[in-house]
């Protein structure tokens, strides 16, 4: 089947795209090794992140001497980072699932009080930890075991006054590894759906290559389709490149459906790309576009979530970044590849992409200039 000369007009640009990146070293250090550069980096600072103690949220619901002596040993202990300022379960469970703090301890309202029978102070301790901290809360679950076995020998001989029961809670925390990957693959596609039309339409300019395609029954729209379709293959080798490094050094597990992740990635890539065509389209050459596009870049890669989490920033700075172009992208991987949503639960992202696209693309027709 032939297809339409509109569209093989458009094939064929893109296989000339695609065939320039892959024969111009400088362009796959940038687009594939230097983003893969990242994340070994980054992969070797976050993807091991063992600490020498188990971080505890303790909220001590009980007001027995005995509690209140109890969280101050434990706060002494070498092996604890306990933290108190947590209200309730819900409260601590967010920074679990976040995986700021390793589990929750509570002690219920009547842990340490005095058993008339006995005359022995008694209780549970309940420890609360996520899926992915089930060794951690296993491991604190017999720590604190053998620590009340201690107490219960010098109350007692007879009977256990004191046990800890652990429970895994129906959430499964991030790990810093999958902030820093997601935020890489947002890099990579900066980098690939920025940095290379703004970096290649100049050089074109100067060279005078464009000029003469405008004299060609050629269209931007056409134009613009073989640079989009070239650059999602680009980004697809780069983004497969960095998946193969991270199942198989950092053991990433990938939580959702691969099929959806590849569509989302195109999608992004498509979206990015239309801020690189409109700077690289605009832009006379490199003296303009160079600045424009660190402008552009920098924020994005600063507050969109690439090499930190945006949780950690003030609520309002966190407020503001969720409108920029990258953080649905960001969000939307990190969303698929490890909490496995669906395309209904990625509308939020999905929706704030498409409006972009649609403001990206208005602007990158307008101003588009061939030479």
């Amino acid at each position: 089947m032939q297809l339409p000369k509109s569209l093989f007009t458009v094939v064929t640009f893109a296989r000339i795209n695609t065939r320039r990146f892959f024969r111009d070293r400088l362009s796959i250090f940038f687009g594939i090794l230097f983003p893969l550069f990242l994340l070994l980096i980054f992969g070797g600072i976050f993807g091991n992140s063992d600490s020498a103690s188990f971080r505890v949220a303790v909220i001590n619901e009980s007001g027995s001497e005995f509690a209140t002596n109890f969280v101050k040993e434990l706060d002494d202990e070498k092996s604890f980072d306990v933290n108190q300022s947590y209200a309730t379960l819900d409260d601590a469970k967010d920074d679990m699932v976040h995986s700021q703090i390793d589990a929750t301890i509570i002690l219920p309202e009547n842990f340490g009080a005095v058993d008339e029978s006995t005359r022995m102070p008694s209780g549970q301790v309940k420890l609360y930890y996520t899926q992915n901290n089930a060794q951690a809360g296993q491991t604190l679950t017999t720590v604190l075991d053998g620590l009340f076995k201690g107490v219960n020998t010098d109350i007692t001989q007879v009977g256990t006054p004191f046990t800890v029961s652990g429970e895994e809670i129906n959430d499964q925390s991030l790990s810093q590894f999958d902030y820093t990957f997601a935020g890489m693959l947002g890099f990579a596609l900066l980098g690939i759906g920025i940095f290379g039309p703004v970096n290649v339409f100049p050089e074109l300019k100067k060279q005078g290559i464009l000029r003469r395609l405008s004299t060609t029954p050629l269209k931007v729209w056409q134009y613009f389709s073989s640079i989009a379709i070239s650059q999602a293959i680009i980004g697809l080798v780069s983004i497969a490149v960095m998946f193969i490094v991270a199942l198989t050094v950092f053991k990433l597990e990938v939580v959702g459906n691969i099929f959806l992740l590849l569509i989302f990635i195109v999608f992004s890539i498509i979206e990015i790309l239309g801020i690189g065509l409109a700077i690289g389209g605009w832009a006379r050459n490199e003296r303009q576009a160079a600045p424009l596009s660190n402008i552009v870049v920098f924020p994005m890669m600063f507050l969109a979530g690439t090499f930190f989490p945006r949780f950690l920033m003030p609520d309002w700075l966190q407020a503001a970044s969720g409108f920029l172009p990258l953080t649905p992208v960001i969000d939307g991987i990190r969303f698929i590849v490890n909490e496995g949503y669906s395309v209904v639960q990625l509308a939020p992202q999905l929706g704030l992409m498409a409006i972009w696209t649609v403001v990206i693309y208005v602007i990158a027709f307008r101003v588009f200039r061939w030479e």
